[in-house]
């Protein structure tokens, strides 16, 4: 599909710009979500199938992901190409910008909270370990924990005290 108009902004509001893409984005990059069925399921937002088929679709339409060929009665399996690895920088920006201006509960912004503290850095460790996973890249070597580890750790110390505020 042509874009309305040559403007960089505008292509890419039009492959990203819809209610639901970047979420898909984020639960296949934050969630590790890589089949039909987790990521219906694991949508917190409450996607419907038919969206997300189309959203899916649109994606790998657009070159942001790969669909994996899957042998009959097996779950073909998405990845993100190098295009859609470079939408973090994107993602992060948002979240961001979510932290400074929109309410929303610890643990939910738990780990956009440790990409703020770590920095670029941290976004450019976390691009590799995804060219690791979607492309098969050679991994990095780092000392410690990777970001997808560090951000779920996150996330799940900000999940346990707010079950214990909760108590």
């Amino acid at each position: 599909m042509e874009p309305r108009s040559g403007c960089p902004v505008n292509a890419a509001v039009e492959v990203l710009g819809d209610r639901w893409s970047l979420l898909v984005l984020r639960d296949v990059i934050f969630g590790d979500r890589r089949h039909f069925r987790a990521l219906l399921t694991g949508s917190i937002e409450g996607i419907a199938s038919n969206i997300l088929a189309d959203r899916l679709k649109r994606l790998i339409d657009a070159g942001i992901l790969t669909r994996g060929t899957a042998a009959r009665g097996q779950r073909a399996r998405f990845s993100l190409t190098e295009a859609g690895i470079q939408t973090l920088p994107i993602i992060y920006a948002l979240g961001n910008w979510g932290l400074d201006w929109c309410q929303g509960s610890a643990e939910l912004r738990s780990r956009q909270q440790l990409m703020r503290d770590e920095g670029p850095a941290f976004i450019e460790e976390l691009m590799d370990e995804l060219r690791v996973r979607h492309l098969g890249a050679p991994p990095k070597p780092h000392d410690g924990p990777g970001p997808l580890e560090r951000l779920d750790a996150a996330y799940a110390a900000a999940a346990e005290e707010e079950h214990v505020d909760r108590r």
